[in-house]
């Protein structure tokens, strides 16, 4: 099944093409797109996930991050589809 994720950079909308077998979310995904290093992000997602209970802190950590780095309205499409 082709992915394709939508999303805004900076206000600019965008969209490209998905695959598990190079990203393991839609968010590496577009931070590769847009030539974001996201080494220091995920270090910290990753500890902040090792010491929280929930999978929501996670969530929120990486929802706000990425709109700081000036992302918004992220999501799949499945067949070209929303």
């Amino acid at each position: 099944m082709a992915h394709k994720v939508r999303y805004k950079f900076k206000g600019v909308a965008k969209e490209i093409n998905f695959s598990y077998s190079r990203h393991q979310n839609m968010h590496e995904a577009v931070a590769d797109a847009e030539g974001i290093d996201l080494s220091q992000f995920l270090q910290t997602e990753q500890q902040l996930a090792a010491i929280s209970k929930d999978k929501k802190t996670v969530r929120n950590f990486r929802d706000t991050e990425f709109v700081k780095m000036g992302f918004s309205e992220l999501y799949f499409l499945k067949n070209g589809q929303e």
